[in-house]
């Protein structure tokens, strides 16, 4: 059995530890091909461009959504945690994000140059400017973000298309010949590719922060409505949701899936990713829900150990995927098809819930876990029933919370 930490909300750790797997499967595509906006390449099989399909439509824009809005959600507890224990919140926030930051940029260099924690660094700072917006503003300002990041990509997307070529493999090919060889190099080549590409991950963070944001701004809402500790195990309102949402994002992922992956051309990319963005939450939310409705018992409790460990578990799959397709080590950089990169995420998630759940019954927190918590204290976590200096100081009023 793993030990619970005082505080800690059990559904919201096993929607995180479901999320790694969504969020596996993306970034496994991205480091083991440079074809992945082409449906898996000029010699990809048709279970290969059928597997690329669905990965697309199901998973693609879904699950960095269901971890953005678990951000969102933890800001209010940890603001919570501050405050219960008298310690002032901004100084905690600012050193997380700055190891948030510091964890991302290593991460992006030297892993997977897609890194994600350096932009979720930078959206922390404006969630905290939006920290007490009430929850009817900060989802109408999600709403808005959402809106109005969709209705931009939709006109630049229908700019594309009317005013380009296609992309098509072989015009792509010297580019992706360029990107094997340097992947399939030695440490060197590798980190120069990943400095070479990270300008351009950026500038992709930076079009779809808007979108991050809201979901930061929909978890901050439903935080402080404390929707998931209400609704958690309402089994008859996740039914009800789970239910109306899932057409909608199904449909909207099927539309981005013929955009980004065939049979419509690469002009259409950015056509399809508005699509994502304006349908992408219901489809995320149906599968939040129907999580929580199907997912019970011992199954919850191995998903939210994952959970717990989410951190040191995104920084290992992709140093094992850095191990398996760069020059790190087996340099299988595009020399397995889509199919076959999706049944090993399979196997290497089965094996991080397996072990988070062995690790947590044994410790508190993930190595990761671990450094970005003593960061944000600015001190070594104390273990739970364990004194502390402080334990022995009188008790302080609460400070108010900034």
């Amino acid at each position: 059995m793993t030990r619970p930490e005082p505080g800690r909300v059990r559904e919201l750790d096993t929607l995180r530890g479901f999320a790694l797997l969504g969020i596996l499967l993306v970034n496994a595509q991205m480091m083991a091909s440079p074809y992945t906006s082409l449906g898996g390449g000029p010699t990809a099989s048709p279970l290969d461009r059928a597997v690329a399909w669905a990965v697309t439509a199901l998973v693609s824009g879904k699950f960095y959504l269901l971890f953005s809005f678990l951000f969102g959600y933890s800001f209010v507890l940890q603001r919570r945690s501050a405050h219960r224990v008298g310690a002032a919140f901004a100084p905690r926030h600012l050193r997380r994000t700055l190891g948030l930051f510091g964890l991302g940029l290593l991460h992006a260099v030297l892993l997977y140059p897609g890194d994600i924690l350096m932009t979720y660094a930078a959206l922390a700072l404006a969630l905290y400017g939006l920290r007490d917006l009430a929850p009817r503003t900060a989802l109408r300002l999600a709403a808005t973000l959402v809106l109005t990041l969709s209705v931009l990509l939709l006109g630049y997307g229908l700019l594309t298309v009317a005013a380009t070529e296609p992309v098509t493999p072989a015009r792509y090919a010297p580019y992706a010949a360029r990107t094997v060889a340097a992947y399939r190099g030695g440490v060197l080549s590798v980190l120069g590719v990943h400095l070479r590409e990270l300008p351009a991950m950026l500038r992709a963070d930076l079009t779809y922060a808007p979108d991050m944001l809201a979901a930061f701004l929909t978890g901050l809402a439903a935080a402080k409505t404390r929707l998931v500790e209400r609704r958690g195990h309402d089994a008859r309102w996740l039914r009800r949701a789970a239910v109306r949402l899932l057409p909608v994002g199904l449909a909207g992922g099927v539309v981005t899936a013929c955009c980004a992956n065939g049979p419509l051309d690469s002009r259409w990319f950015l056509v399809g990713h508005a699509v994502d963005v304006l349908t992408a939450p219901a489809l995320t939310a149906s599968y939040a829900c129907g999580l929580l409705l199907l997912v019970r018992g011992r199954a919850a409790g191995v998903l939210a150990a994952a959970g717990r460990t989410a951190l040191t578990h995104y920084l290992t799959q992709s140093l094992v995927l850095a191990l398996v397709f760069t020059g790190y080590g087996l340099g299988r950089y595009d020399r397995a098809g889509t199919a076959a990169v999706t049944a090993g995420c399979l196997l290497l998630y089965s094996l991080q819930l397996a072990v988070s759940h062995f690790l947590l019954s044994r410790t508190r927190y993930g190595p990761a876990e671990l450094l970005l918590r003593t960061v944000t204290l600015a001190r070594r976590p104390v273990p739970s029933g364990s004194a502390s200096p402080a334990a022995h100081r009188p008790p302080r009023a609460p400070r108010p919370v900034p």
